[in-house]
């Protein structure tokens, strides 16, 4: 039987399975964007967003994909003198550093092995230079399943006086993140990553600081002007109306959760998952010091690629997960466990891992998967 994506199991990185309500909210009838209705719509988004972000400040809604808001970001904000610091370790810290090598005069990029933390003494001793006037970095590297840990890199980029940049796309809502303590002076968000909102919407938080040194980059994602027009509850451009509907479900959605509660939660799917994989055998890619909360990455079992793990998974037990990418690409598989991800579905995933083992001769404990979830599923009240 063909998969049914609308009854298929969705774990993949991104993006990710959408409530209900959130469907429901863009089969609303066509409204003017210029009109009273989106811009009250547009109002209470903004009263929302700190829910998303955990932090108050300025925000700017593009309709774009969160690359979109990085070239915001990266155009709006690298500077045009001095050097800017890019800090590397996947696949989304190579486009980072493709970005901004399109807006920058001086790039000096650090890089770390995929599935390793990104390099901090070393980018310490870039900083210690005091030429570096911006510092990018992703927060969450979906490629290779792993959070780096800007707690660390805060201190440094403080002391430096460079402005902090951050893709927060795949950890906002996800993985904790401090903006204010870590003196974070922009992130970008994704909708359709731990929010659960559909894909086409970036978010983008901005400090006082960052706010001050905007200068003009590209014409449609000039984070200034959609600044000036939010502040009227407005868009510059025409907005995928549709999106922004879904955008404020999600929100109301996040905050009857409470942002403190999906963290927790996913990190305990997080959690489950490393240990179920483990259970069976199953080695996790990236350095398990620094897995990530909102996606296990994890390596193929030797002699077995996507067509025996990642198809078998889909076409047999209508589970979705995500493969490798680039290099990668057949020699691990991805478990997505952000959003709206519950306990059900890991049990469901793990299942079929476990059988789709057993068939190949791999299993050593039957049940070990599911045992390993369901001791760490919490207990009703």
């Amino acid at each position: 039987m063909t998969p049914d994506p609308e009854t298929t199991t969705f774990l993949i990185a991104g993006p990710v399975r959408i409530h209900p309500r959130v469907l429901r909210a863009m089969s609303f009838s066509s409204v003017n964007h210029r009109g009273d209705y989106f811009h009250g719509v547009v109002g209470e988004i903004r009263e929302l967003l700190p829910v998303l972000f955990g932090a108050r400040g300025h925000h700017a809604i593009l309709t774009g994909s969160g690359s979109a808001g990085l070239e915001a970001m990266y155009s709006s904000l690298v500077p045009k003198d001095g050097r800017t610091l890019v800090l590397s370790n996947g696949n989304f810290g190579e486009r980072t550093d493709q970005i901004v090598r399109r807006y920058a005069s001086t790039v000096t990029t650090l890089t770390a092995p995929w599935g390793q933390h990104i390099p901090i003494e070393a980018a310490r001793a870039e900083l210690d230079r005091g030429d570096v006037r911006a510092v990018c970095v992703v927060h969450n590297e979906t490629s290779v399943g792993l959070q780096n840990d800007l707690a660390l890199l805060a201190p440094h980029v403080r002391r430096s006086g460079a402005l902090f940049l951050v893709d927060g796309i795949s950890a906002v809502a996800g993985i904790p993140l401090e903006i204010e303590a870590w003196g974070i002076d922009a992130v970008v968000a994704g909708s359709q990553k731990g929010l659960a909102a559909p894909a086409g919407l970036a978010m983008v938080h901005l400090s006082d600081r960052a706010v001050a040194a905007l200068h003009p980059g590209t014409f449609y994602l000039d984070l200034a002007e959609h600044l000036s027009s939010i502040e009227k509850n407005d868009t510059p451009w025409t907005p995928a109306v549709p999106l922004f509907l879904a955008l404020r479900e999600a929100l109301l959605l996040l905050k009857e959760e409470t942002l403190a509660g999906r963290l927790a939660r996913t990190h305990a799917l997080a959690d489950a998952t490393r240990a179920a994989a483990a259970a069976i055998g199953l080695e996790l890619y990236p350095d398990p010091a620094h897995a990530s909360d909102t996606v296990t990455a994890i390596r193929n079992p030797a002699g077995l690629g996507d067509a025996q793990v990642r198809k078998a998974l889909l076409d047999t037990f209508h589970v979705a997960v995500q493969g490798g990418q680039g290099a990668l690409k057949g020699k691990i598989f991805r478990i997505g466990h952000m959003g709206i991800a519950d306990w059900p579905d890991l049990l469901v995933a793990f299942a079929g891992l476990e059988r789709i083992l057993a068939k190949a001769g791999r299993l050593r404990t039957p049940g070990a998967a599911l045992s390993a979830i369901a001791e760490r599923m919490p207990l009703p009240p």
